[in-house]
């Protein structure tokens, strides 16, 4: 039974919210910047302005997945796979794009940036409706005079009952922790399938 209540004392526990609180705003920036910019990349191909604007997408979407992969390790607490070689050392420019288009962890990345904002939404909506459903609970004695507290036919309206829904907001405050602890725990693994990065040195691109 302590470790149901422990959870309350957890530091992690309050980084996963700092991390489930802050997937929202972040996914919301990474899908606009991500739609966006192809939808106006690709538009605009024909008149090669689009091919800059493409270049900076990919350019932006590598520098967040470096940010998130910073977040989920610092947050999350987990550890994400980086390359243990140095990869090939390309002169020309087109042999950076190429390499970098080519590469899997390249588009797993975009696909993580992409899936940040539907997650980042259920995160944020489960995190601010448990919070404030077990807070109202644990601040029922101090406030049931001056709000209303009404579960269906249930009117706290009197000490007792506000008490009654304080010791239910005292079972009801670690159950919800526990639940957003899974859905950190969840996301961080999906940051880990998404994030990590291959081990083996990029192949060199022939010269012509």
């Amino acid at each position: 039974m302590n470790n149901y209540f422990d959870v309350v004392a957890r530091g992690q526990t309050y980084l996963n919210l700092i991390y489930l609180l802050l997937a929202f705003p972040l996914g919301l920036l990474y899908f606009i910047g991500i739609v966006v910019g192809f939808s106006l990349g690709i538009g605009l191909l024909i008149i090669w302005i689009g091919l800059v604007v493409l270049v900076a997408v990919f350019a932006g979407a590598w520098a967040a997945t470096q940010v998130e992969r910073y977040i989920a390790e610092a947050l999350l607490g987990i550890r994400i796979n980086r390359p243990v070689n140095t990869p090939a050392n390309y002169t020309r420019l087109w042999e950076r794009i190429r390499a970098h288009l080519v590469n899997p962890d390249t588009w797993k990345g975009i696909i993580f940036l992409f899936l940040k904002f539907p997650m980042g939404l259920f995160s944020f909506v489960v995190t601010i409706a448990g919070i404030a459903i077990s807070g109202a609970m644990l601040s029922a004695p101090f406030t049931y005079k001056n709000w209303d507290f009404d579960y269906g036919d249930w009117h706290v309206d009197t000490t007792n009952e506000a008490l009654l829904l304080f010791l239910l907001g005292i079972i009801i405050a670690p159950l919800v922790l526990h639940i957003l602890n899974w859905i950190a725990t969840g996301y961080g693994e999906v940051a880990k399938a998404l994030l990590s990065q291959g081990t083996q040195t990029r192949k060199e691109v022939n010269r012509d």
